[in-house]
């Protein structure tokens, strides 16, 4: 029988994860291992990000096991021997985490994410880990944009049905409602996490009417307290019109008042222009008006600049998959094994060793004006950025509810320098690397080198033997 998905399941992972857990098995190699989650640079449209999916990262640690049908499925494959799967049965995730908590502002070669545990452990959860926090980071840092050009107007999340999968859809409307979002379409985010959802009607209710004011009236009805009427399935400046009258006729017989309608084509601020002039002539300047279709940033920015009278947006597909830099140049990586400092140094992947803090600067009125990238251990000013989140695989405290994770993103903005919250490219944010950190990455080289010399003259003495 074939094995269901299951998000939960261990073999959820690239599979060099049990090809690297063998080779280190077999070898009695599991000391102490650092590795550091970072984005190497930010994308080219990015002035700064926004880090998500701690809380998912600890679930999966938490909970983090073999169950029997992975296991056989191992065994089946024919790649690994019995006293590897063995090995695996009590397999769990035993190590430390510190993080930026989810919600804070970070740039390029600052870890986000550091994880402690024993090499094993260490080095199977890269793939998942980086899976759920940088899918969130991405979305959250293209979701911010938009509540910043939005400038207060309402914002709810529309992408469900682009997303690039179920996950995909639960998780960014998580990672929107952090930077920002009012609410999202994606019914389970309520029971599952407590963001606010808000619906409206389909086409194809006006259209399996007989005329529009039928429909308009129908759904009133069915929803007296949230009555929004999407009005743009035949002739929108027409419908307009009817729902003037139907405004009226609602309020004096029925007590019904419609609370807003919906347009989702055309030039989305000439004609929410048309008709807010028709409702202000008619006596329905309650009646507030939301847009959707193909929005993000830009196009809200360019609709607000020109002055358009919309109360609300629905972002969807270019949210959802962050379309202009639908990903990040992230890495997880080793920077410390069995205590000593450990670096890659490939060209345009360089990486600096060690346990790294970054700590952030204020200027006056509370705007960041500098990062320092620095040993975990260093005297430096400033506010320390990553913090404790696991010790000895459980959680060192509570996690922040969901709320007060929006709250601070917000706080994270608005401590933002004004320059950065620019949609275009600007200068970048300074991020110093301290003397003491340069100082262990030139020791970490100096030692690599000194051991392959001696391995290279160890390997010629064993030719001329």
């Amino acid at each position: 029988m074939a094995m269901r998905l299951s998000q939960e399941s261990a073999l959820l992972t690239d599979l060099y994860q049990f090809t690297m857990l063998q080779a280190y098995f077999s070898r009695g190699m599991n000391d102490t291992a650092v590795f550091e989650l970072f984005v190497r640079a930010l994308p080219d449209d990015r002035n700064f990000l926004m880090a998500a999916g701690l809380e998912q990262v600890v679930d999966f640690l938490e909970n983090l096991g073999f169950d029997e049908e992975a296991l056989s499925w191992l065994r089946s494959s024919g790649m690994f021997n019995e006293l590897f799967l063995e090995s695996l049965k009590d397999f769990r995730f035993t190590g430390d985490v510190d993080a930026m908590p989810e919600g804070t502002v970070f740039f390029g070669d600052e870890p986000i994410l550091r994880i402690t545990a024993p090499l094993r452990e260490a080095q199977f959860i890269e793939s998942r880990v980086i899976n759920l926090m940088h899918f969130q980071t991405v979305v959250a840092s293209k979701a911010v944009r938009s509540v910043i050009a939005a400038s207060g107007k309402q914002l709810i999340d529309f992408g469900l049905r682009r997303a690039h999968g179920a996950e995909a859809a639960i998780l960014s409307a998580r990672a929107s409602y952090i930077a920002g979002f009012d609410g999202t379409a994606t019914t389970i985010a309520a029971p599952l996490f407590g963001i606010p959802v808000f619906g409206t009607m389909a086409h194809s209710f006006i259209q399996a009417h007989d005329n529009e004011m039928d429909a308009f009236t129908d759904f009133a009805r069915d929803f007296p307290e949230s009555t929004t009427l999407l009005i743009d399935t035949y002739d929108t400046e027409a419908a307009a019109e009817q729902v003037v009258h139907l405004a009226h006729w609602l309020k004096k017989n029925e007590s019904i008042r419609i609370n807003a309608v919906r347009i989702d084509s055309g030039d989305l601020g000439e004609v929410a222009r048309r008709v807010r002039r028709i409702f202000d002539a008619g006596g329905c300047e309650d009646i507030r008006i939301f847009a959707s279709g193909n929005l993000d940033e830009y196009e809200l920015h360019r609709i607000l600049q020109g002055g358009a009278p919309i109360d609300g947006f629905g972002i969807g597909t270019r949210m959802n998959t962050s379309s202009d830099a639908p990903y990040l140049d992230c890495a997880y990586k080793l920077q410390e094994y069995a205590g000593e400092p450990r670096r890659k140094r490939s060209l345009g992947k360089q990486t600096w060793p060690g346990r790294k803090q970054v700590f952030r600067s204020f200027g006056k009125g509370g705007t960041m004006c500098g990062d320092i990238l620095a040993l975990e251990g260093d005297d430096v000013q400033g506010k320390p950025l990553l913090q404790p989140v696991m010790r000895g695989g459980k959680r060192a405290g509570r996690l922040p509810s969901l709320p007060a994770i929006r709250e601070y993103a917000s706080y994270q903005v608005e401590t933002l320098p004004a320059v950065l919250t620019a949609l275009g490219k600007t200068p970048a944010y300074i991020v110093r690397v301290s003397d003491s950190l340069r100082h262990l990455a030139q020791q970490a080289d100096e030692r690599q080198r000194d051991r392959k010399q001696v391995r290279a003259r160890c390997f010629d003495v064993g030719k001329s033997g």
